[in-house]
C-alpha cells in the first residue's frame, strides 16, 4: 500500500475527535478518526458524496 498523506478535516476541532482524509492515485478515499487511527474506512469519491448528501438530508431540520 502506498504511503498516504493525511489531511485533517477543516470541520475538526483543534484537540480531539478529528477526522482525517487521504486520497490515492487510484481514486480511493481513506477516512480515519484521531481516536482510533488504526481503523480506516476506504471508499470512493462518488460513494462518499452520496453518504454526505444522505447525512445532510437526514440531519437537516424539516420544514413544515
Amino acid at each position: 500500500m502506498p504511503e498516504l498523506t493525511w489531511q485533517k478535516s477543516s470541520y475538526s476541532a483543534e484537540a480531539a475527535n478529528c477526522l482525517y482524509v487521504a486520497a490515492t492515485s487510484s481514486g480511493t478515499i481513506h477516512l480515519r478518526e484521531s481516536d482510533e487511527p488504526e481503523v480506516t474506512l476506504i471508499t470512493t469519491g462518488p460513494r462518499l458524496g452520496e453518504l454526505i448528501r444522505t447525512l445532510k438530508t437526514q440531519l437537516s431540520p424539516r420544514v413544515a
